[in-house]
């Protein structure tokens, strides 16, 4: 083997050992502030993880980035509860309007499931549940 050869052997092995160094820190970083412990408790609420499973995740990503403005944060847990924190902007009198198209939109993404729709105001306080059965394919509001 030549000297070149073993040369860029060598040089490749050290770059995949760094990139693998790199990788394994930064996701554990990124790990590590999506999951903030109960002794912190003044981590921003934007922190928090948006689903608790990739679908969960991708599913609230896209309510924020579709709702121009209307809802702050949200999240997805076990692919069945929505939760949405509305902005100011939205009126008391369009809260269920909201609610009604989430539901609406979180059945088409998972659908034969009855789903919950929590609303909560730019507070964070819970104002409006919506849950949607599967049967009868009715929303109830609380």
């Amino acid at each position: 083997m030549s000297f070149l050869q073993h040369g860029r052997k060598v040089f490749t092995a050290l770059v995949l050992a760094l990139v693998l160094t790199f990788t394994t820190a930064c996701g554990t970083a990124t790990q590590a502030r999506q999951s903030p412990s109960a002794t912190q408790p003044n981590v921003a609420y934007s922190q928090l993880e948006r689903g608790n499973t990739t679908s969960g995740q991708s599913f609230g990503d896209w309510v924020i980035q579709t709702s121009h403005g209307l809802i702050r944060d949200a999240y997805v847990r076990d692919n069945d509860k929505l939760g949405a924190v509305i902005s100011s902007d939205v009126r008391p009198n369009e809260v269920r309007t909201l609610a009604r198209s989430l539901a609406q939109g979180f059945h088409n993404n998972f659908p034969n499931r009855n789903l919950t729709v929590l609303m909560y105001a730019p507070d964070k306080q819970l104002i409006l549940t919506a849950k949607y059965d599967n049967q009868s394919h009715q929303i109830e509001y609380q």
